[in-house]
């Protein structure tokens, strides 16, 4: 796996954290998180990166507001600035992040409405959705369970959305191309797309034990 410097907040460890989120711990590619809309929206490449730019841009906001959440508001003793040391709001969490992440989406839904109609009608029920992506969701609790630091936080919600984004745009390229290709009967469809996944699953699992900086 990607080695770490001593200072989590150093340059070269926060290079790491980036290379990590988008390549060998791949949000979706590796855990498998927001395969819906990456099976309907990978139809055509041009939807899949709308919305990819979509999921990325919700992701940065997100993970860092849900860090301030859990540090300054839902973590035990985290009210201890309001003189409520012993409050502990942690079973608001899921609540907290879900509307967070949901208000989040609809000001990326009400952007891309404005800005490009055409893409807002292509990816229909999609876009709103991202609000229960399971991916992005993931994003938030994933930093809360390795303990990041504001700035891991920025540097992996960057890293995460990137990644997804990058996944769903390399599976829409393969799937134009496959439309042209002699897949066997059987294998149409989800069956030759779930088989491609796991392949660019597999290369993207290649970039594990890099180390963009050794100390």
């Amino acid at each position: 796996m990607f080695a770490f410097q001593a200072n989590p907040d150093s340059f070269g460890s926060l290079v790491d954290l980036l290379l990590k989120a988008i390549f060998s711990e791949n949000i979706l590619l590796a855990y498998f998180l927001g395969m819906c809309s990456y099976l309907a929206v990978s139809k055509r490449v041009d939807s899949a990166v709308g919305l990819g730019i979509a999921v990325v841009f919700v992701q940065v906001l997100t993970v860092p507001m849900n860090w301030a959440f859990q540090h300054y508001i839902l973590a035990p003793g985290a009210l201890a600035w309001a003189g409520l040391p012993d409050t502990d709001l942690g079973y608001l969490q899921f609540l907290t992040f879900i509307a967070s992440i949901a208000a989040v989406t609809q000001v990326v839904e009400m952007a891309v409405d404005k800005w490009s109609p055409k893409l807002y009608a292509s990816l229909g029920i999609f876009l709103p959705l991202i609000a229960v992506n399971c991916a992005i969701l993931g994003g938030s609790l994933f930093m809360v369970q390795k303990e990041y630091t504001f700035t891991q936080s920025v540097v992996y919600g960057v890293g995460s959305g990137v990644g997804w984004a990058l996944a769903i745009v390399s599976m829409a390229a393969i799937r134009w191309k496959i439309r042209t290709a002699n897949v066997p009967a059987p294998l149409r469809g989800l069956g030759i797309t779930f088989i491609t996944t796991g392949l660019v699953a597999m290369a993207f699992m290649t970039f594990s034990g890099i180390q963009a900086f050794v100390p």
